[in-house]
Parts: C-alpha cells; sequence; structure tokens
C-alpha cells in the first residue's frame, strides 16, 4: 500500500502541514497512521478525505465543524448507497433462482 509523507501530501494537495495537523485534531475520525519512528504516513483514502475538506473548508466555506458534519452525513449517505446496493443485489439473486425455477418448470 503506498503512503505519502507530510511534506507529500502538502504538495500534492497544496494544504500546509500546519493545517494539516490541526485538521488531524479537529476532525473526528480524520487520524493519520504514524510509523515506527513517529512520521506520519498518509494513505490515498486520507488524501481523498483532505482533498473533500479542503473542498468544504476553503472552497464552500464551511467551518471545521460543519464540515466534519458534512462529513459524516457523507458517510452516512455512503453507507446508505452500500445497503441498496446490497438490497438490489439480493433482489436481482432472488429473481434470477425465480426465473431458473420457473424456466424448469416449463421445460417439464
Amino acid at each position: 500500500m503506498t503512503t505519502f509523507s507530510i511534506s507529500e501530501v502538502e504538495e500534492l494537495t497544496g494544504v500546509k502541514q500546519h493545517i494539516l495537523r490541526y485538521w488531524e485534531e479537529a476532525i473526528p475520525g480524520f487520524s493519520v497512521q504514524k510509523n515506527i519512528g513517529g512520521r506520519r504516513e498518509y494513505t490515498q483514502n486520507d488524501v481523498e478525505m483532505i482533498m473533500r475538506l479542503k473542498h468544504l473548508i476553503m472552497e464552500q466555506r464551511f467551518t471545521t465543524e460543519g464540515a466534519r458534519l458534512q462529513l459524516l452525513e457523507d458517510a452516512k449517505i455512503k453507507s446508505q448507497n452500500i445497503e441498496v446496493v446490497q438490497e438490489i443485489h439480493q433482489a436481482r439473486s432472488e429473481l434470477t433462482d425465480l426465473y431458473l425455477y420457473l424456466k424448469g418448470l416449463k421445460n417439464k
């Protein structure tokens, strides 16, 4: 898995290192792993969250608290979407089984 240092993330996102460290403290759920030497190691998901925070705070003018709440709402919607997709797959499976059953009756 690819990880990025804080300086690489600053270069990728345009968000200063001190802001990244502040967001770690201010945004629950946004915690960056540290290696054995104590250096931050950002994942691709971390970078994506930083870009979302940057958009909300710097472009949409959300407060830090407002951005935190929006991230929670985004996670809730994502979770609901996953549940809907799972329900669709379940319904498709049941319909396929029913089709095969009825096809078997017709061929007898």
